[in-house]
């Protein structure tokens, strides 16, 4: 596990080291944070009957900058190793492939959680300037945050498989971001047609992150995003480590 733990903190600082991590950081704070005004300002001129909370989790700009960063996180973790030639060493250096992808991808997770640690501050000066609560209960902030982290991972599964697959940079990036986009829409089709079974519409709710983000946001717990999204991750990540150990035995 120490060996883990060195890798993991590899990549964890090569994120931090990255320019390209800050503009990420910096791009999605302005779009959050003009989400954020927005939000108010539109509750401001009309009676509403949802929460400050549930307006930011569950509003356009914040699903446009959501589904937009994954590809930017992800695109450089076994691309630019590759491209580089830097992943012969750690290929060679003994420490198992498995603990490879992991440290790459839970990097990515350290870096994702620490993303969203300043949009906090958003509820926490709004309450603080009006007094006001900007969600219903506790829970509401522990449901929207979970289903964040839970959605976060798959997505950045699909990144690392999407980078392990190529050499290129962009190229990974335009997979990543066009399957977890063909995913995010595929949950909305059930919103978009009315003549579906109740079976169909069942198995789309499954993949229908805006739903699952209403539940959540109000504090209500549903198991199944939970088991959904962690089995989903699992598996992709066990398609990335094959990818990368056939990468290495063709190298």
């Amino acid at each position: 596990m120490k060996k883990f733990y060195v890798l993991l903190s590899r990549e964890v600082r090569s994120y931090f080291y990255s320019p390209i991590a800050y503009v990420v950081m910096v791009f999605f704070l302005i779009v959050s944070g003009v989400d954020f005004y927005f939000q108010l300002s539109f509750m401001n001129q009309r009676q509403i009957s949802y929460t400050v909370q549930e307006a930011f989790f569950n509003s356009v700009f914040f699903w446009f900058a959501f589904v937009l960063i994954f590809p930017l996180i992800t695109m450089r973790l076994f691309a630019e190793e590759f491209k580089l030639g830097t992943i012969e060493p750690l290929m060679t250096a003994p420490v198992r492939d498995w603990q490879v992808v992991l440290s790459k991808f839970f990097g990515a997770v350290v870096f994702y959680i620490v993303l969203w640690i300043p949009t906090l501050l958003y509820f926490a000066l709004f309450q603080a300037i009006t007094h006001q609560p900007a969600a219903n209960s506790l829970g509401a902030y522990l449901g929207a945050y979970s289903m964040l982290l839970l959605l976060g991972m798959f997505y950045l599964s699909i990144g690392c498989l999407a980078s392990a697959v190529t050499k290129n940079q962009i190229v990974a990036a335009i997979i990543s971001f066009c399957t977890i986009t063909l995913l995010f829409f595929l949950g909305l089709i059930q919103f978009i047609l009315l003549d579906v079974s109740s079976t169909t519409r069942q198995l789309l709710g499954y993949f229908s992150a805006i739903e699952q983000m209403g539940t959540l946001s109000r504090g209500e717990i549903d198991t199944r995003p939970i088991v959904f999204y962690l089995s989903m991750t699992i598996l992709v990540l066990a398609f990335t480590h094959q990818v990368f150990q056939s990468r290495k035995w063709r190298m």
